[in-house]
């Protein structure tokens, strides 16, 4: 009562707190286990170190009490960032049933509100595993379809613009929505290689670009989702090989995280990508392995490739130049189609996401993506 009480007294309208700001003030002050809990921004080994001296009550009680915390805090065990966002999501949806039903709003607010609400509630259906979830603005999430702590290949989901918590998953064509995207690769990578532990997180947990106007065609939205996207990866389980797999502008966000990704990352793939914010491969500076596919009808070929002075994103993936490993995307049929169930495209982004190289679909013409590696890489 107290925590729902403190989220609506910082998130009535009119007023300009957002819950996650008022969510770290609190958080700056508390303790556990006799000692004060880490800051926000703490390295993930500080952070995961201060949960495991903790026991099962504390952790709890900090999960209950700072949900918008702990469930957004790279180090704390997933299984408990899991319930902290479930806290989190029903403290949002009671905020928005009732901002729904405030007369003081205008409708289109409370048609809003009402929207929000529908989400969150479908977010708290069933036993999903929320990994991130932050109402402020647009919102931001995460969510995993497997077991992230015993995998030993995880593929993680970038997506690109207009991505928030009302498109975070979709009703129809729902493999354009992150959620559908990383349910359809889920079963691919199953299907892939039915004895490995996989899992695979819809990663929607930067700011992306609303449409395709200044921001799309520049790099600052991209530079802050990498340095997210760059802690995120640091904190997953060492032992798993990691994929990152990158739609759209969300490949722009993996090009410039690449240099100072953690080795677990094995896989960068960038699918309908307006470039990376680099020449080639070899300026992305990194040790990972390089993929790139593009459907003859994604639109996205149409975008001048080349950066100047801050605007653009740079070559294209897809020239031989480029020097990625380059991958059928048959059966995508469009920009928002790569992940469509059943496609060669989505079971290309399986088989690297599993490590299952062997098995890769070149772009026809070009059988040179499997050069150097063969077989299973499980990481």
């Amino acid at each position: 009562m107290l925590a729902i009480t403190g989220w609506t007294a910082v998130h009535r309208p009119g007023t300009d707190v957002a819950p996650r700001t008022a969510a770290l003030a609190a958080w700056a002050g508390a303790q556990a286990g006799g000692h004060p809990v880490p800051p926000a921004d703490a390295p993930v080994r500080t952070v995961a170190r201060f949960f495991a001296n903790l026991d099962a009550g504390e952790r709890a009680r900090l999960a209950d009490t700072h949900p918008l915390v702990v469930g957004n805090l790279n180090g704390v065990p997933a299984a408990l960032r899991y319930r902290a966002n479930r806290v989190a999501l029903a403290q949002a949806q009671d905020v928005e049933e009732h901002r729904a039903k405030d007369v003081r709003l205008t409708p289109a607010a409370r048609t809003d509100a009402g929207r929000r609400g529908h989400r969150f509630a479908s977010m708290l259906a069933g036993d999903r595993q929320i990994l991130a979830f932050d109402p402020t603005g647009g919102g931001l999430a995460a969510e995993v379809f497997g077991d992230l702590d015993h995998a030993r290949r995880i593929s993680v989901i970038v997506p690109g613009v207009d991505t928030d918590l009302r498109t975070f998953e979709r009703t129809a064509r729902r493999w354009s929505a992150p959620v559908g995207m990383a349910q359809s690769l889920y079963a691919a990578e199953r299907a892939a290689a039915p004895a490995l532990p996989t899992a695979v997180v819809a990663w929607a947990d930067y700011t992306t670009p609303a449409g395709m106007g200044v921001d799309a065609a520049t790099g600052r939205l991209a530079v802050e989702g990498a340095a997210r996207l760059e802690a995120f990866t640091s904190a997953l389980p060492a032992r798993a090989g990691t994929a990152l797999i990158c739609h759209s502008y969300g490949s722009v966000v993996c090009g410039v995280a690449a240099a100072k990704l953690p080795a677990r990352v094995t896989d960068i793939v960038v699918a309908g990508s307006p470039g990376t914010r680099a020449e080639n491969v070899t300026g992305l500076h990194t040790a990972a392995r390089v993929w790139a596919m593009r459907d003859p009808g994604d639109w996205i070929a149409d975008v001048p490739h080349l950066e100047v002075g801050g605007v653009g994103h740079g070559a294209d993936p897809m020239s031989g130049d480029f020097g990625a490993r380059r991958l059928s995307a048959a059966g995508a049929g469009s920009h928002t189609g790569y992940f469509a169930p059943g496609t060669e495209a989505v079971q290309n982004l399986a088989r690297v996401g599993t490590g299952t190289y062997g098995s890769v679909v070149c772009l026809p013409g070009d059988d040179s993506c499997r050069d150097g590696i063969s077989g299973t890489d499980e990481g």
